[in-house]
């Protein structure tokens, strides 16, 4: 299979990456509802739904302003201006809808912690969405350095580099099954389970922006990173709790 990968129908060119995308907003929402029905959910369908609408709005503003972020000091013009508002990243979706999840709770004056049942639909939506981008090559800004260590690939400019694409969906089937674990093995409070999978994946996407060609801007490090920093600290009374329990 080449890549990037552009399949033909009637003649038409396909955007594979724009499909995965879609079906991974639809199998992610259906993998949502089939967990809520498996398990008991402590907070009333009206107020969940409020919820859900602060993550949606806070993931559409929050994946938006940060994909600018990425790149601010591009040049200004009409075809850029239109790149800018296509652009979007699942770092700032997560974060900003986590911001608009609070905001909303507050506004409805929900107690409750409320992540745990997004984890696992979550996870299952960031792999598909990841195929996407695997399948779009260099034509999407997922793509690694160039590297001539054994997992070089072709991703489409003819330059051997990292399949960072790859190595996230390793990375979310391992999550995927060791947060299954804990959830079944180990007593955790409401929304722990929530926070330990925002840890975990900001924290490996740190890591994995190293070898990306990323714009380093600040200390040596991008904004993605400079948001993975800023998540911690927010989940860091949680973290110091954590510690302080375990001795």
């Amino acid at each position: 299979m080449h890549i990037p990968f552009e399949p033909e129908l009637f003649g038409i060119t396909i955007n594979i990456h724009l499909v995965l995308e879609y079906l991974a907003f639809f199998v992610a929402y259906r993998y949502y509802v089939y967990v809520r029905k498996q398990n008991h959910d402590h907070i009333n369908s009206l107020n969940r739904l409020s919820i859900i609408l602060g993550a949606a709005l806070g993931a559409l503003i929050g994946s938006r302003l940060v994909g600018f972020l990425e790149n601010p000091l591009i040049k200004f013009s009409a075809i850029n201006l239109i790149n800018i508002l296509n652009t979007k990243t699942i770092m700032g979706g997560l974060f900003g809808g986590l911001l608009g999840v609070e905001l909303a709770k507050k506004i409805i004056g929900e107690k409750q912690s409320s992540g745990d049942l997004f984890v696992f639909p979550i996870i299952m939506g960031i792999f598909i969405g990841r195929i996407g981008c695997f399948l779009s090559g260099t034509n999407e800004f997922t793509y690694g350095c160039e590297t001539t260590s054994i997992f070089g690939m072709n991703l489409g400019d003819g330059v051997l580099r990292h399949p960072t694409s790859l190595y996230e969906l390793v990375f979310l089937i391992v999550l995927f099954f060791s947060l299954n674990y804990v959830k079944n093995n180990i007593k955790l409070e409401q929304g722990d389970l929530f926070k330990i999978f925002m840890l975990a994946y900001f924290g490996f996407r740190f890591c994995i922006e190293f070898i990306k060609p990323n714009i380093f801007f600040v200390y040596g490090l991008s904004s993605i990173q400079l948001l993975c920093i800023i998540c911690w600290l927010y989940y860091s009374p949680f973290i110091f709790q954590k510690i302080k329990h375990a001795h």
